[in-house]
């Protein structure tokens, strides 16, 4: 039986994002969680600290107050088995084998970590599309991102513009970092169509790696934690040589 219906697949394609709700059973978010902070206390492990992304919000340098406040856990498949479990989850696989309309295997150069959104020192991350990151043959990869809490507008969680993985964007449209300029008539017409993906623990968000998406910083008293990885065809090849090509 699949795991996706044909709505689904439907709504995938039409919106370039799909929420399967209590996809991932509270225990193991649980576990995750505690594994998380396990590793946050420890420094163990590759990070991204929100100083090195410069983003709105960031504190100005590592040296800077904050400065050393993780953005994201790199390298998670490796972390712990609890990741690499849920990275190799046989229902996640087959509803992205669905979805992308063969096998596929997950893309660990990018987006494979988890996301620590926490309070005094996070960020504002633009409108952007993940496709920026990559260098496949084909464009078609699918990014999952799994809720360990709550995610709303006031804590960060994501906002989408439906649609936009289906579109073609003139290159004047972007700023030199590649984000969406907000200040041009046609993209401030565009993202007035955003929405925002409410999760709950254990919710799973697929999006497509062209969608372009945005978020806030954390303005409540307590760190969001997401689990992130993307997912390529495995006929869809990364470009020798580059980054992509460095799994």
């Amino acid at each position: 039986m699949s795991v996706l219906s044909p709505e689904q697949c439907q709504r995938f394609a039409t919106d370039g994002y799909l929420v399967l709700p209590s996809f991932v059973d509270s225990g193991t978010c649980e576990r995750m969680r505690a594994v998380i902070q396990e590793q946050l206390a420890s420094g163990d492990g590759p990070v991204e600290y929100e100083a090195d992304v410069a983003y709105p919000g960031s504190p100005a340098n590592l040296d800077a107050e904050g400065g050393r406040t993780v953005r994201r856990l790199l390298k998670a498949h490796g972390r712990s088995p609890l990741f690499a479990a849920w990275f190799d989850d046989a229902r996640l696989l087959e509803a992205l084998g669905q979805l992308l309309d063969g096998p596929v295997v997950q893309a660990r150069a990018h987006h494979n970590c988890v996301m620590t959104k926490q309070p005094r020192f996070s960020s504002d991350t633009g409108w952007h599309q993940d496709v920026r990151y990559w260098a496949f043959t084909r464009p078609e990869l699918i990014s999952t991102w799994l809720a360990l809490g709550a995610e709303t507008p006031e804590n960060g969680g994501l906002k989408v513009l439906p649609g936009t993985h289906r579109m073609q964007f003139a290159p004047e449209r972007y700023d030199a970092k590649l984000f969406l300029r907000p200040e041009l008539p046609e993209n401030a017409a565009l993202i007035e169509s955003a929405r925002y993906v409410r999760l709950s623990p254990g919710d799973v968000l697929f999006f497509h790696a062209r969608l372009f998406h945005a978020a806030s910083r954390n303005h409540t008293a307590d760190t969001k934690y997401s689990v992130v990885a993307t997912y390529r065809r495995t006929d869809n090849l990364p470009v020798p040589g580059s980054r992509s090509a460095r799994d």
